[in-house]
């Protein structure tokens, strides 16, 4: 899940106008976007220019909630300072992957906004899944968008082949000692209504004996799950005094399970037998379940005591049928054998029953392997440069998450081991979330690259390495120094003087406590050295705290979440310096604000915001001003750039 995800927002914005001695912001004249807060609107925002205009992107990633959360990007028509109004894009709906059961309907697209230096745009949804099986995976999903609005391709290099179909036969024992019949059929339906039935899913084959053995459905015979639920409510009972358990599984194996009956010759083959009886033919058993294991057919029994209770069989009895139907299952044994009071009962297993089946089936391995880029959330954050493309993707290998390169069409994947040691590493790093932000500099000597993980060690940690298209090489890491203050989950590079070489790593740290033990946030901010080496040079923090007994003084930034949103600014008071703008958005009773840093001629940042800007509304339809924050553009044409600031409900634009 996106651990942290929803925490900030906020939606207000300024406008600010140099004067000879300062820069103003001219409140009153802004421009509000607003949008439905429980959508999240206002989560990303970002400044873009096409053929047709200049636009203000939005990102509203829970649109469609409650059930249908798709997200939502919309695109703001910004035309000389005048608010034209916000459509939606068709980017949720035209982003898909091929051949695959995708799952679009949480996937929050517009979490993620970013420009790409090549034209267009990258707009993620995180939360994207597809089906293997019944096993709902979570990838995450990036548009690449042009210009005018058209996704180009959907990016998702988490997306894994599921690793086969299933061809699952049921094997049911129909004699008369099973009571009530209702309760077997309430079973299969129960079972076949989680299961994707279809020729590339999964198909279902039934068999069932007494005193005789039958097929009841074959393999191939529905193709959707709906059709083979009103057939499977519909099977008769066998009947028949005795219970043929052998043939039931000697005729599964040798003739439901083949290409006559719909079998494929591609698909895994599981076998679940259901029975409430000692077999009459047990003499059999050995050799069927030898030929099943020849087969390649993974086998799962159940042993119903229904009968045994009833007639008050002994426990020796109980132990010698249980002995029996334990020797049908696949080993491990204690993963493919049930046993159940009685035929009510086998609806409390079907749960964990269809959790073994269909176990991790992307995995190498589904009894054993960990997890590795199966709930990824590729595009949790992302970063386009015209070297590469970089998308975090937090929740792989088990949350201790990696970020996901792109070079010259080729994609790597980095091993767990890339950016967590765990010789070296043994007690820390576990869910750190590595690439909960992605950021590049640029040196003389290349392009360093730089991903936060806020959880490692707890206390956070920043990585910075170099990528040569396929190997990774780490050449430093930044560790935060408060338990729990989410360092690295926010990073921002900047060029100061503007030469296309970066001077400044900004690493956000909003959660933070600071002396009245409130998440206040601060944010670090490293130079860097000659030798491609960060170095501390100051840590930015908000107002002084005024907080007493819980009671926030008001306009005073109390539980603040300093450094939520960190943006660099080319130059808003013409001084030749870049400028740097730091969202705190649950300041003055989560209505946010802003601080503004000027750039310096030593490359460096001016210790001392500049100016303050606190969000106005009433902090019920729009709260959270400084969730996001971007500012690139001259948007009005009056030759100075603008800044665009997001919150929950809605964006602002002043110039």
């Amino acid at each position: 899940m996106l651990y942290g995800m929803f925490y900030f927002g906020l939606t207000t914005l300024f406008v600010l106008l140099p004067t000879l001695t300062t820069f103003n912001v001219d409140e009153k004249n802004g421009l509000a976007f607003n949008g439905p807060i429980e959508d999240l609107f206002g989560y990303t925002v970002q400044q873009f220019e096409n053929e047709e205009g200049k636009w203000v992107l939005i990102g509203s990633p829970l649109w469609g909630q409650p059930a249908n959360r798709t997200g939502q990007v919309y695109k703001c028509r910004v035309r000389k300072g005048m608010n034209t109004g916000c459509v939606m894009t068709s980017i949720s709906a035209d982003t898909t992957i091929p051949d695959i059961h995708e799952v679009k309907e949480n996937m929050t697209m517009g979490t993620t906004l970013v420009s790409n230096p090549n034209g267009g745009f990258l707009a993620c949804g995180p939360q994207y899944g597809y089906m293997c099986g019944n096993q709902q995976f979570i990838s995450g999903v990036c548009a690449n968008v042009s210009s005018s609005f058209k996704v180009l391709n959907s990016i998702a290099p988490s997306v894994q082949a599921c690793s086969k179909p299933l061809d699952i036969v049921i094997v049911l024992d129909g004699s008369n000692s099973i009571f009530p019949w209702t309760s077997i059929t309430d079973f299969l339906v129960r079972f076949l209504q989680n299961i994707d039935i279809g020729p590339t899913m999964s198909q279902v084959g039934i068999v069932s004996y007494g005193d005789n053995v039958g097929h009841e459905f074959n393999l191939s015979q529905f193709h959707n799950t709906n059709d083979a639920l009103v057939h499977a409510k519909l099977i008769p009972q066998r009947t028949g005094l005795r219970t043929m358990t052998a043939q039931g599984i000697e005729m599964a194996r040798s003739e439901a399970f083949t290409v006559e009956r719909g079998a494929r010759l591609d698909a895994k083959k599981v076998m679940v037998i259901v029975t409430d009886g000692e077999s009459h033919d047990n003499y059999m058993l050995k050799g069927v379940i030898d030929q099943c294991e020849e087969d390649g057919i993974e086998r799962f029994s159940i042993a119903v005591l229904g009968d045994y209770n009833r007639q008050n069989k002994s426990l020796e009895q109980v132990k010698t049928f249980i002995e029996e139907i334990e020797s049908i299952a696949s080993p491990p044994k204690g993963d493919h054998f049930f046993n159940v009071s009685d035929e009510v009962a086998l609806l409390t297993i079907v749960d964990a029953l269809e959790q073994r089946i269909f176990a991790l089936e992307g995995t190498s391995d589904k009894n054993t392997s960990p997890l590795r880029m199966e709930y990824s959330q590729a595009g949790f954050s992302a970063h386009a440069s015209k070297e590469a493309l970089m998308l975090g993707a937090v929740g792989a290998f088990e949350w201790n998450g990696t970020v996901v390169m792109q070079q010259d069409g080729v994609t790597v994947e980095p091993d767990k081991a890339t950016f967590h040691n765990p010789l070296e590493e043994r007690y820390e790093g576990m869910a750190g979330y590595v690439g909960y932000d992605v950021q590049s500099a640029s040196t003389p000597d290349g392009i360093l690259y730089i991903t936060g993980a806020p959880r490692y060690n707890h206390t956070g940690r920043v990585t910075i390495y170099r990528f040569d298209g396929q190997n990774i090489t780490v050449t430093q890491t930044l560790k935060g120094q408060q338990i729990g203050s989410y360092f690295g989950s926010v990073l921002q590079t900047v060029d100061v003087d503007m030469d296309s070489y970066t001077d400044l790593l900004l690493v956000g740290s909003p959660m933070y406590m600071g002396s009245e033990r409130d998440e206040q946030g601060q944010v670090y901010v490293f130079k860097l050295n000659k030798d491609g080496k960060f170095e501390p040079e100051m840590t930015l923090k908000p107002e002084p705290q005024a907080c007493a007994n819980n009671i926030a003084i008001k306009n005073e930034p109390c539980g603040a979440r300093f450094g939520t949103a960190i943006a660099a600014i080319p130059d808003l008071n013409l001084d030749g310096w870049a400028d740097v703008v730091i969202g705190s958005p649950l300041e003055n009773d989560h209505r946010g604000a802003v601080y503004i840093y000027h750039g310096n001629k030593q490359k460096t940042l001016k210790e001392k915001y500049v100016q303050r800007i606190a969000a106005g509304g009433d902090g019920e339809k729009v709260k959270f001003f400084g969730q996001s924050i971007h500012g690139i553009m001259d948007l009005n044409e009056d030759g100075i750039i603008d800044v665009t600031i997001g919150g929950l409900g809605g964006a602002s634009l002043y110039w």
